[in-house]
C-alpha cells in the first residue's frame, strides 16, 4: 500500500513539473505598489533597436527575473544576435521548450534527443524551429560575413539555460573525472578549463 501511495504521489509532481497554475489573473510582484499598464511594460530591448550589432553572440532575456510580470504567465522571450561566424553554444532549458523564430540571416541549428540522435537544420529568415523541453541544442551562425538575428519564446516565465561547457569547465567538477568522461588526460582538461578562464 505504501509502495503505491509513493508512485502515485511521484506521478503527480511529474505532472506539475511546469510552471505553476495561478487563481488569479497576475501576480503583483512583492515591491509594488500601484497597478498600472506600466506593470506589463517592458522596455529594456529599447536599447537594441538601432543599435551597432554586438561583436559576439548575445542574447537579450526577457524572463521573469528581468520582467516580473511573467510571474504566473507561462511565457517568456529572448531576442538573439549572432554575428557572422558566432555560436550560442550546446545548452538545455530544463523547464521548457523553446521556439526560436529567425528574423533575419541563417542560422545552422540542432539538437540531441534521449536516445542521442541529432536533428540539425539550416534555417533561413522567416523560418522557426522548436528545441524540445529540457534537451541539449545550439544554433550557429556559419556565415562568413552577416549577422543573423532571432527571436525565442519559451513556455515557461524561467526556463532555465544550462550551458554545457560552462557548467562542465568553470564550476569546479574534478579534472580527473572529466578526463574519464571524456576519455582524455588531466592535461587536456586543464587546458580547456584554461580557455574558460
Amino acid at each position: 500500500f505504501i509502495l503505491i501511495l509513493v508512485l502515485i504521489f511521484a506521478c503527480f509532481q511529474i505532472a506539475i513539473s511546469g510552471d505553476a497554475d495561478i487563481i488569479s489573473d497576475f501576480i503583483v510582484p512583492p515591491n509594488v505598489t500601484k497597478v498600472d499598464g506600466k506593470l506589463f511594460t517592458f522596455t529594456a530591448l529599447r536599447s537594441l533597436v538601432g543599435a551597432k550589432p554586438p561583436v559576439s553572440f548575445t542574447a537579450s532575456k526577457v524572463s521573469m527575473a528581468e520582467f516580473p510580470a511573467l510571474n504566473g504567465q507561462s511565457v517568456s522571450y529572448a531576442f538573439l544576435q549572432y554575428p557572422a561566424g558566432t555560436l550560442n553554444p550546446p545548452h538545455t532549458h530544463p523547464r521548457s521548450a523553446e521556439l526560436l523564430f529567425l528574423v533575419d540571416g541563417c542560422l545552422e541549428v540542432g539538437f540531441v534527443d534521449t536516445a542521442n540522435k541529432l536533428f540539425t537544420q539550416t534555417l533561413e529568415a522567416g523560418d522557426m524551429f522548436v528545441f524540445p523541453k529540457g534537451l541539449v541544442h545550439y544554433q550557429y551562425n556559419n556565415d562568413p560575413k552577416n549577422l543573423a538575428v532571432a527571436v525565442s519564446s519559451f513556455g515557461s516565465a524561467s526556463a532555465g539555460t544550462v550551458s554545457i561547457p560552462s557548467t562542465l569547465f568553470t564550476t569546479g567538477v574534478d579534472s580527473g573525472i572529466l578526463a574519464k568522461a571524456f576519455k582524455t588526460d588531466v592535461a587536456t582538461i586543464e587546458k580547456i578549463k584554461a580557455g574558460f578562464a
